[in-house]
Formats: C-alpha cells, structure tokens, sequence
C-alpha cells in the first residue's frame, strides 16, 4: 500500500514540477518574442485578448506541460514499483530520476536558445511562421526554445529511467548479497 502511495505522489508532483516549469518556461520565452503567443500561441490555445497577456502565457505554460508531467510521473512511478522493494528506496530514487529530468529539460531549453539564437535565426527554418512578424528572429528563437525543451522532456525520461535500472539494479544485488551472507 505504501509504494501505491508513492506512485500517486509521484504523479502528482511530476504535473505540479512540469506545470510550474511550463509557466515559468513560458514567462521567459514570452519576453524573448511576444509574437509567438500572440500569433500562434494564443490562438493555439484559443485564448482571445481578453485573457490577459501574462495571464495567457501562464495558462499556456501549464496546459502545455501538465500531461508531460503526467506521462512521465507514470512511467518513472510504475517502472520504481517494479525495481525497489520498499516504499523509502521507490522514493528516493524516484525523485532523483524527477530532477534528471528538469535539469535535462532545463540544459535542453538553453541549447535550444542557443541552437537558435546562433544557428536557425541565420539560416532560417521550415516550420509555419505568421505573415505579418515584425520580429521574425525571436520568433524562431522562441520556437527552438519550446522545441528544445519538449526533446529534454523526453531525454530526460530515458536518462531517468536509465537512472532507476541501474540503481534498482545495484540495490537488489546488494540485497542479495546481505541475504547470501546472513544465510552463510
């Protein structure tokens, strides 16, 4: 019952982490390019003017990461009830795996400033961008950015759940091990 228990902590705490990390993701992107929320993002989202713009953003920035959080909080939860035998161990690991994962979306996020501050500003890009930007650069800029951080969202999955093998792993050898001695 307790390592259930974990499961659902992990889930929640992984929509809160994601859906606080998409606002404040958002508010800063939005300071890079205004446009890309007021052309795409909100009419995405169908958010009118009304809304508020920092308010919007904000919105923006949970609707579009919350399931992120959900997806991932239910995989690193289920895949530490199979690894950990007890509820203390599941936690441990399964809040570092957390934190693999928004720093991995966080260093990703700022290779995507980089990728495309430095490289797609100057070389252009493929995707639909509005006809009437004035600001054509932070818009790709901005772009990159999200994009960067949905593919370090992902890696970060992988590299937690990497993670949580080898240190279930580790920790069930180990237990074999004191069990071999104790019986010897």
């Amino acid at each position: 019952m307790r390592k259930s228990g974990v499961l659902s902590t992990t889930i929640f705490l992984s929509v809160i982490l994601a859906g606080t990390y998409g606002i404040l993701h958002d508010q800063v992107t939005a300071s890079i390019s205004e446009e890309y929320f007021t052309q795409f993002k909100f009419p995405q989202f169908r958010l009118g003017p009304d809304t508020g713009f920092r308010t919007g953003v904000s919105l923006i920035g949970f609707y579009a990461s919350w399931w992120v959080g959900a997806l991932i909080g239910i995989i690193l939860g289920f895949i530490g009830m199979l690894l950990y035998p007890d509820h203390t161990s599941m936690r441990r690991a399964l809040r570092r795996s957390l934190l693999i994962v928004l720093v991995t979306t966080l260093l990703f996020s700022i290779g995507g400033y980089c990728y495309g501050s430095y490289y797609l500003a100057g070389h252009g890009v493929s995707w639909w961008m509005p006809d009437n930007l004035r600001d054509k650069v932070s818009f790709i800029v901005t772009g990159a950015i999200h994009n960067a951080s949905y593919s370090g969202g992902l890696f970060g999955l992988l590299l937690a759940v990497l993670y949580l093998f080898r240190s279930g792993c580790r920790s069930r050898h180990a237990r074999e091990r004191r069990t071999a001695e104790v019986l010897s």
